[in-house]
């Protein structure tokens, strides 16, 4: 389903091979209204934005010691996940795996760059009951509430067809997720939310989800994500001229490059270089990252930022 916000004018057509067919992205001559662009980013001030707890803050934080009480469970994708409610009624999804620590890093991350990203929480270990009074403890988990003020609607928003194209905050979107070596760009992992009053700036929130297939290496068949040697080896620009850029990404959806810029490879590593070494190791404690792997990890990623802003070819070299 094609999400309701679509582009309409159009002053540059760039037609791509994707699954052997010619896709077709049409630019829009103009950004979006300032009120459209807040559904999918917020400037984020000049305070710096909590990243340890998140939008949700501690008050939204799941209970460590709680018996969560099994409603289904989703063994179909990449990481299993459950369908549970808390003892106080409110209901959560809970990922289990190794993208549970990625996608807690990478939303705070996109988050304290303005960009719009629902609640959600790590913990280690945590108890299910999975029915006839049986109690099972379950590994580390990502556990995201289901808010009565967040609608989450059925339809999700295209990469290549949306109101955000001509805006640089959407093309530093994608660059902040190559960046962070987000592997699998899909439509369907792209949701909008209505929401009853404003948060964060709009009513409706247009942003990735499930973020998790990320802090690995980028391919297209199982590449391995949450796994810090390979996030260190990859390279990031493979070639920079004054026409565009080229990148060291290995993952799906590649036609989606062919929008991204110079300016707006320099407009997401500068904001990225805004953030504070204190929110960059918060957004990993918020994972449970060890100390030592949230430092090789922060110290990869403002190499990449370094190189974005100076507009530097990667010379790291690719096993592949």
């Amino acid at each position: 389903m094609r999400s309701a916000i679509s582009s309409t004018v159009v002053v540059a057509t760039i037609s791509l091979m994707a699954c052997g067919a010619v896709r077709t992205i049409q630019v829009p001559a103009t950004s979006p209204s300032q009120t459209q662009l807040a559904q999918l980013w917020v400037d984020p001030g000049s305070a710096a934005r909590d990243l340890f707890w998140g939008i949700g803050g501690e008050q939204r934080a799941p209970a460590k010691d709680a018996v969560y009480k099994m409603k289904a469970r989703d063994d179909s994708g990449f990481s299993a996940s459950y369908d549970v409610e808390g003892p106080d009624g409110i209901e959560w999804s809970a990922k289990i795996g190794p993208e549970a620590q990625t996608e807690v890093v990478v939303s705070r991350i996109l988050w304290g760059l303005g960009y719009h990203q629902p609640p959600i929480y790590y913990l280690p270990s945590w108890t299910v009951d999975v029915g006839k009074g049986e109690m099972k403890r379950e590994s580390e988990a990502r556990f995201r509430p289901k808010l009565p003020q967040l609608t989450h609607l059925k339809e999700y928003w295209h990469w290549a067809d949306n109101a955000f194209l001509g805006a640089p905050e959407f093309r530093g979107l994608l660059v902040a997720m190559l960046i962070l070596n987000s592997t699998d760009l899909k439509d369907d992992n792209n949701s909008i939310y209505e929401l009853s009053e404003p948060w964060d700036g709009a009513t409706r929130w247009y942003f990735p989800r499930d973020v998790g297939a990320a802090l690995g290496e980028t391919g297209k068949l199982y590449p391995r994500r949450n796994w810090l040697p390979g996030f260190e080896k990859e390279p990031f620009l493979a070639e920079v001229t004054e026409k565009g850029v080229r990148f060291d990404y290995k993952g799906r959806h590649q036609e989606l490059l062919k929008m991204i810029a110079p300016d707006d490879v320099r407009w997401a590593a500068e904001r990225l270089s805004r953030l504070t070494d204190s929110q960059w190791r918060d957004a990993f404690r918020a994972g449970n990252y060890s100390d030592a792997d949230a430092a090789r990890y922060i110290a990869r990623i403002k190499e990449k930022i370094a190189d974005g802003i100076a507009l530097r070819v990667d010379r790291r070299v690719s096993n592949d």
